[in-house]
């Protein structure tokens, strides 16, 4: 098994005093990607130039006896901010090239930048006995151990969720984790009522975190809607409807690890759509009329939807699915998923009126069966096939 790159997310228990220094760390480093962004602005409107991450690295030199406060913290984590700068600029770039319409990089504001990184090995070290993590600048800071670190410490990130702080610690060399085999090939059907439904017949229902945090949202954001801007009260009704959208987000990742962890440790091989959910939450089309309106074009339902596809999170455990299967020597498939719902699963027959709801009746030999257990199925056959059509083609090319 080859090595391969994890990351590993820590929470910090800093002191009153450490959590004061944190602050500062980010405050000071907010402030340094703001003047390096004006530097580019600047040489780009007077100079047409294009400044360089490098040529801003050799002007931090200048820093110590300008602003000695921002080098307290050491150089390599004032790099790793001028390095987000410059993916911020090529993300851009890259965008406008392929013909999209991204924002321009903007400045941050202080409730906007919550993270800074250390993209090498100096500046930090984490002390696994200790539980400490030692930061430059800050002092030696407990951390919550929840996992032993594997492989070699390569980048450290420091985040700040509300009140919490945590670090993600980037290993290369992780060492992969077979597990024994188990002779079971299955494939998945993602949908929105039943979260995950297998070609053994089995339904996983979708828990719908955002519906059941729904009402603590909207009455914190009622909160919101109350409080003078620029106050005290608004500051706190802001972090409060931050606090609900992080508990959703939180149950979804943990369920979609629990369920990406069953699917990974009982299957060898695990099936699954290919599944572009940008394009399947696409807004529809406006359908202009002659007289200046606008026909119907279920806009309204094809939101409901959109939201419920993205509550559900079908990328997040795809990507789960993907990693683990990877470290535990799992084989995962992507395959086409045009029909996979409307073919029968018996004879192969194709038609859109043998699907009623979750309900499959094929239109031909009379099969039945559930919708989405039918298309797992499919889902199943278009896998193996696929696979075995590669198999072959190895073989052919030695």
């Amino acid at each position: 098994m080859s090595s391969r790159c994890r990351a590993f997310r820590f929470q910090l228990c800093p002191t009153n005093k450490q959590t004061y220094t944190l602050e500062r760390l980010l405050a000071g480093q907010r402030e340094l990607y703001n003047a390096a962004m004006e530097e580019r602005r600047g040489a780009w409107r007077w100079n047409r130039r294009s400044v360089t991450k490098f040529e801003q690295y050799r002007t931090l030199s200048g820093l110590r006896e300008v602003r000695p406060d921002t080098l307290a913290f050491g150089v390599t984590v004032c790099r790793g901010t001028l390095n987000r700068l410059d993916l911020a600029f090529r993300a851009f770039f890259r965008r406008v090239k392929a013909g999209q319409t991204p924002g321009f990089p903007r400045f941050q504001a202080r409730h906007r930048f919550d993270s800074v990184s250390w993209p090498d090995r100096s500046g930090w070290k984490l002390d696994e006995v200790q539980h400490r993590i030692y930061l430059q600048g800050v002092g030696q800071v407990k951390y919550r151990k929840n996992l032993p670190l594997r492989g070699s410490p390569k980048t450290m990130t420091l985040r700040r969720e509300g009140r919490r702080w945590f670090v993600i610690v980037f290993c290369g060399d992780v060492p992969a984790q077979p597990r024994p085999e188990t002779g079971r090939e299955i494939g998945i059907d993602l949908g929105v009522t039943a979260l995950v439904a297998t070609s053994e017949g089995d339904t996983f229902d979708n828990p719908r975190w955002f519906r059941h945090g729904a009402d603590r949202l909207a009455v914190a954001q009622r909160a919101l809607a109350t409080k003078q801007k620029n106050s005290a009260r608004r500051r706190r009704a802001v972090e409060g409807v931050a606090r609900a959208h992080r508990k959703i987000r939180h149950q979804r990742r943990n369920h979609a690890h629990l369920l990406s962890r069953r699917l990974v440790d009982a299957n060898d091989v695990i099936v699954h759509e290919d599944l572009r959910v940008t394009s399947l939450t696409r807004r529809p089309r406006p359908r202009p009329l002659e007289d200046g309106t606008h026909e119907p074009n279920g806009a309204s339902a094809k939101a409901g939807l959109n939201r419920e596809i993205l509550s559900a999170g079908w990328g997040q455990l795809l990507r789960f699915i993907s990693y683990k299967a990877e470290e535990a020597g799992r084989t995962v498939i992507a395959v086409d998923p045009r029909h996979t719902s409307l073919t029968c699963h018996a004879c192969g027959f194709v038609d859109a009126g043998n699907r009623t709801g979750t309900a499959f009746r094929c239109k031909r030999c009379g099969h039945t069966d559930h919708a989405d257990i039918n298309a797992a199925k499919n889902i199943l056959r278009a896998g193996l096939a696929r696979r075995e059509h590669s198999r072959v083609a190895n073989r052919v090319v030695a």
